[in-house]
């Protein structure tokens, strides 16, 4: 099974995957997306086919009975459209998130290098975080945001094309890391892993 935990930049992802780290939960590979290494200018169709390499990796995880954990910034539809998605035994999905304001905080304590490394402004942090949480809700949101000419035949975007607001297959969780400790954010998280597991069974 794959967890997939998405965010815009300065969500907690980085912060709650130590703290899953540390707890060591059984049968749970954690990785962070940009552990494959992320090249200068990435765009999205690169993100696209690096989604499939995790769906992969993930996919040998499973041929040895380990569920895998990955964090990164992958809406769900987007990986739910990588070639090989359809080959898992079950993907679940939660957005981390923030308030803006908490989130023009902490990236101000990042720092000015940082914003100027990532490529991107304060102002394209807060709509790409607006962008996942209208999809989280609704599948069928502005999906040209996600959806590139140099991938779209790579991809089986036909996996969406029917979803809506409020179909009972599209589940995403949500956790808000504003004000709120890293324990509690870990446990939230740990409890979805479970709850997810428990329904993959039929439990």
């Amino acid at each position: 099974m794959l967890f997939l935990l998405f965010g815009s930049s300065c969500s907690g992802k980085t912060t709650a995957l130590a703290e899953l780290r540390r707890r060591a939960l059984p049968r749970l590979a954690v990785h962070d997306f940009d552990e494959i290494g992320v090249p200068p200018g990435a765009t999205t169709g690169w993100r696209h086919r690096a989604n499939e390499q995790w769906v992969r990796r993930a996919l040998a995880y499973e041929a040895e009975g380990i569920d895998t954990l990955l964090a990164g910034q992958t809406p769900y539809g987007e990986l739910l459209a990588a070639p090989s998605a359809s080959k898992l035994d079950a993907l679940a999905a939660c957005l981390l998130d923030c308030g803006d304001e908490e989130r023009v905080a902490r990236m101000e304590a990042r720092g000015s290098e940082w914003l100027a490394r990532s490529g991107g402004t304060v102002d394209d942090f807060l709509a790409w975080a607006a962008w996942m949480r209208c999809h989280a809700e609704d599948p069928s949101w502005q999906q040209d945001v996600i959806r590139r000419p140099e991938t779209e035949a790579e991809l089986e975007w036909s996996r969406l094309a029917d979803r809506r607001r409020g179909d009972p297959q599209w589940r995403v969780a949500v956790v808000d890391t504003s004000a709120r400790s890293v324990a509690e954010v870990a446990d939230d998280l740990a409890a979805w892993i479970e709850a997810e597991r428990s329904a993959a069974r039929g439990a």
